[in-house]
């Protein structure tokens, strides 16, 4: 995906490119604030956003995730996204807000059919605990 704000650019060439941590970090801002559709409270911080977008995307970001819509708005963006996950259609939306320096400060995901959403808390779940027995 090309002609996009330098921001969303910026997102889009690491989804696209190698997910690696050190990519994803120098986007966040350290004050970011992720919002889950599946924990009740905001999640502050870049360590706790960085564990959700990491297992989001080795959840996720199979063959069959795409972006499907976007609203590009240079500071803010809301991404449509749809995937597979155990034979259920998977449809959400992330929308993302970025700092006056370029960084991710506010990134909230909503996730649908209840199905879907069961499907990525499981694996979400799964791959979050994974990931802290390898810390």
């Amino acid at each position: 995906m090309t002609g996009h704000s330098p921001n969303l650019q910026r997102w889009f060439d690491w989804m696209n490119g190698d997910h690696s941590p050190a990519g994803l970090s120098v986007q966040l801002a350290d004050n970011v604030v992720f919002k889950s559709p599946v924990v009740h409270t905001p999640q502050e911080g870049k360590p706790i956003t960085m564990a959700y977008l990491t297992a989001a995307g080795q959840t996720l970001g199979g063959d069959t995730f795409r972006y499907t819509r976007v609203f590009d708005c240079g500071d803010k963006a809301v991404l449509e996204f749809e995937c597979e996950m155990d034979g259920v259609l998977v449809n959400g939306v992330d929308m993302i807000a970025w700092n006056p320096d370029g960084q991710i400060e506010d990134f909230k995901v909503m996730v649908r059919p209840l199905k879907g959403m069961q499907a990525v808390h499981a694996a979400m779940g799964a791959m979050l605990e994974k990931m802290k027995q390898k810390a």
